[in-house]
């Protein structure tokens, strides 16, 4: 039972603090560049610790890196919580951040080892995504109700306690020893370095719409955190369709990328913009994941890859693009943006 507070409520508690900040991000910071910085922190954090936390884990357990990954996300929600400028802020959600990757990694290997396995993976993913929906609307409703930007980094904050004390008081279950073959994971990333390539630009391009859109549209808190909720919520619903069918995972690939710079650009004028990517953001991740499931004897590593890739694309072009938009305007990083995108259609299913 304990395990399981710790696993599923962990996961929804960490998901919802990640994302509590983005509707309220103006209110913590100076500038668009300190705005896309900061939203960046967190996936820098997060790329930086998921792949050793996945390694990590084979080797000692998940529950010890788990109990890390939870405490350090409680420690970053103070540090936001008690901020009082941007380069703080920041350093926060770099620390949120690496808690994450901490977190994520074990607490998924954790569920893969379990008997019942597909089914609990299933509820996993869903509180997972429920997590991120809920943190956006309710930290964009508290904020405005209560005139408190915080409201909702407090509420989440205290919520990622309860499985931190859950995870305290559980015995870690002894595992077999295991290595990691650092040759395979090289031959992997050479083999797929242009769908990886993908899931760094796509993936990347909704962390770009999700740190820009608050600035842009000048909607209140609440608002924009529904639309910016809308947005993860067009990408279950795209996974959950787009899973059903045969798919030419290379083409789907090519043609996403192009309907992702569409949908870069529509968001320049209208929020509709944001259903698109995420729809589009669904259609890339089933391609994608399916295209890595032929690697079979190491979708461990393959999956440690896959995350790592999309972590950095979330952490590099928000950065990226704050940049453009303090040096250009906003609609010249959604521009730039696109252009990436388009890349994609180039490269991908090249040998």
């Amino acid at each position: 039972m304990r395990e399981t507070v710790t696993l599923f409520f962990g996961v929804f508690s960490v998901m919802a603090l990640s994302n509590a900040i983005v509707p309220v991000l103006p209110a913590f910071s100076d500038s668009p560049s300190w705005t896309g910085a900061i939203y960046a922190a967190y996936f820098l954090g997060a790329f930086i610790s998921t792949l050793p936390a996945g390694i990590l884990s084979d080797r000692f357990g998940p529950t010890a890196l788990m109990r890390t990954g939870l405490a350090l996300t409680v420690a970053g929600g103070v540090v936001l919580l008690l901020s009082g400028s941007a380069p703080v802020t920041l350093a926060g959600r770099f620390a949120e951040g690496i808690g994450a990757g901490l977190f994520i990694a074990p607490a998924m290997a954790a569920v893969n080892r379990r008997t019942d396995h597909e089914k609990m993976s299933g509820y996993f993913l869903a509180l997972l995504n429920a997590g991120l929906v809920f943190g956006l609307i309710a930290a964009g409703v508290l904020s405005t109700r209560s005139g408190l930007p915080a409201a909702g980094l407090l509420l989440f904050t205290a919520l990622s306690v309860i499985p931190l004390i859950a995870g305290l008081v559980s015995r870690e279950r002894p595992l077999p020893p295991s290595g990691q073959d650092l040759g395979v994971s090289w031959s992997i990333l050479l083999e797929f370095r242009w769908v990886l390539y993908s899931s760094v630009v796509l993936i990347g391009a909704t962390g770009v719409a999700t740190a820009l859109f608050p600035d842009h549209s000048a909607l209140p808190a609440d608002t924009a955190g529904f639309w910016i909720a809308g947005m993860s919520i067009a990408t279950i619903v795209s996974v959950l369709l787009i899973s059903r069918f045969p798919l030419n995972e290379t083409r789907m690939i090519q043609f996403s990328s192009i309907l992702m710079a569409c949908g870069m650009l529509l968001l320049a004028w209208s929020p509709a913009g944001l259903l698109v990517l995420g729809a589009v953001a669904g259609l890339v991740m089933i391609a994608q994941m399916s295209l890595l499931a032929e690697v079979r004897e190491h979708q461990g590593i393959a999956m440690g890859l896959f995350s790592t890739s999309s972590y950095l694309g979330m952490a590099l072009l928000p950065f990226l693009a704050g940049i453009v938009a303090d040096l250009s305007g906003i609609f010249a990083a959604f521009a730039v943006t696109a252009v990436f995108s388009c890349t994609v259609a180039f490269v991908v299913g090249r040998k």
